[in-house]
């Protein structure tokens, strides 16, 4: 075996070193209308090929406008606090060559590494719903990888904009640590979740916390853009772990580490799980057609074979006209096996391999939207709760960010097999 430096200076060629990637909810393997440059639903962070981090060097006090500016124009990146209309703390950053920093916004400018919009729920066409005003920041957080092992990621609120400035006006919430040093929060902050347990099927749903400007962590504010800061939470840090989740007020992005990913199966092994489920050739129970999930390229047009499945009760079949009740909603039928009434869906095989937590079958699914994925990764999902909206939390559904209602949020699924 090499030692790591001497493969270092062997091999060239070899695999960049991947700190991790980003995964955004609400999207089933790529955004509606295709992934395109920096806008996609999945984003890894490779090692650079020169360090591009920073970190904080002088501090300057200022009470001119003009000698703000004066710093702000030298081409270093700095950070802006301004406390009232005649002064102005404005902390400069140099370059560290042990680090990288990856940035993360609404703005397509370049100082941006991944562009992220706002997420309907049910995003099958942003066309349909088109966001009037984005509460996303268009420099909303920055994730900085040490370049050494263990490639530990942190991650900071605000980013840097294209004159490598971060400014907090006099409106944001900022102020002065017992250090001396300077922080603040951004409008609508930049929310973090550790999963206890890390990214398996054993985790439980951490706390929420919001992370500011230099990467404390703090309790949430009463509302998102609430003036008053929470409390410090001074036993916690803004490493992100396996499975942490990051909210931007309008996206939710999931982390998953190198090592983590390692361990998730690919699209090659749902593919697999498809072919395996389709192979046992499930029957409708009433129509006795064979049943077959849709391939994984066809994900938004539901086909002829198509499974559909009562949501109450879990049993599956084929499309069918009847079950209409006069007394229910139009979307609910009464299931012909076990005359449950419920919503009647069609069913999508959840495609995102990040989003699970086992390589198990395919054999829950969300409620109401009808994507299936494995039991525990089901059920993973069904009790996080994710931040909607400016202070609302509920469980939605990772592939299409459906808020997820029933008992349980999932259900098993009762297939019938050939009769033959």
């Amino acid at each position: 075996m090499f030692s790591p430096d001497q493969e270092e200076h062997c091999a060239p060629n070899k695999e960049p070193v991947k700190y991790g990637e980003l995964v955004v909810l609400g999207y089933n393997g790529a955004l509606p209308n295709g992934d395109r440059g920096r806008r996609k639903s999945r984003f890894a962070l490779y090692k650079r090929p020169k360090a591009n981090g920073v970190k904080p060097s002088t501090v300057h006090v200022i009470s001119t406008p003009q000698a703000s500016k004066a710093i702000s124009c030298k081409g270093q990146h700095s950070i802006s606090y301004t406390l009232s209309r005649n002064q102005t703390v404005v902390v400069e950053y140099t370059h560290d060559k042990d680090t990288d920093m990856f940035q993360v916004g609404r703005s397509t400018e370049s100082p941006i590494d991944f562009v992220v919009t706002d997420t309907i729920s049910g995003s099958q066409s942003n066309d349909e719903a088109q966001i009037t005003q984005s509460t996303i920041s268009r420099f909303a957080c920055r994730i900085v990888c040490d370049r050494n092992e263990p490639y530990t990621a942190r991650i900071f609120a605000a980013g840097f904009d294209s004159s490598k400035n971060i400014f907090l006006g006099e409106k944001a919430a900022k102020w002065k640590n017992p250090d001396g040093h300077m922080d603040g929060l951004t409008t609508n902050g930049v929310l973090v979740m550790h999963p206890r347990g890390g990214f398996t099927e054993e985790s439980q749903p951490g706390v929420w916390r919001e992370i500011s400007v230099c990467g404390d962590v703090y309790t949430l504010r009463e509302t998102r853009s609430a003036q008053q800061r929470g409390k410090l939470v001074e036993s916690e840090t803004n490493v992100l772990q396996d499975g942490s989740l990051i909210d931007l007020c309008g996206a939710t992005l999931l982390w998953r580490t190198a090592d983590g990913l390692f361990h998730t199966p690919t699209q090659k092994h749902i593919e697999a799980l498809r072919q395996e489920i389709n192979a046992a050739r499930p029957q409708c129970p009433v129509g006795l057609n064979t049943l077959a999930f849709p391939s994984i390229n066809r994900k938004e047009v539901v086909e002829e074979k198509q499974p559909w499945a009562y949501l109450s009760c879990g049993h599956v079949h084929g499309y069918h006209n009847w079950g209409h009740r006069s007394d229910t909603e139009a979307n609910e039928r009464e299931c012909p096996m076990c005359r449950t009434v419920g919503p009647y869906v069609p069913l999508w095989l959840g495609c995102e391999a990040g989003f699970y937590v086992d390589a198990g079958p395919p054999t829950h699914a969300f409620t109401p939207c009808g994507h299936v994925c494995s039991e525990k990764s089901a059920k993973y999902w069904s009790q996080i709760p994710l931040p909607h909206g400016t202070h609302a939390f509920h469980a939605a559904c990772p592939f299409c960010a459906t808020q997820l209602v029933g008992e349980q949020n999932c259900i098993k699924l009762i297939f019938q097999g050939p009769i033959d």
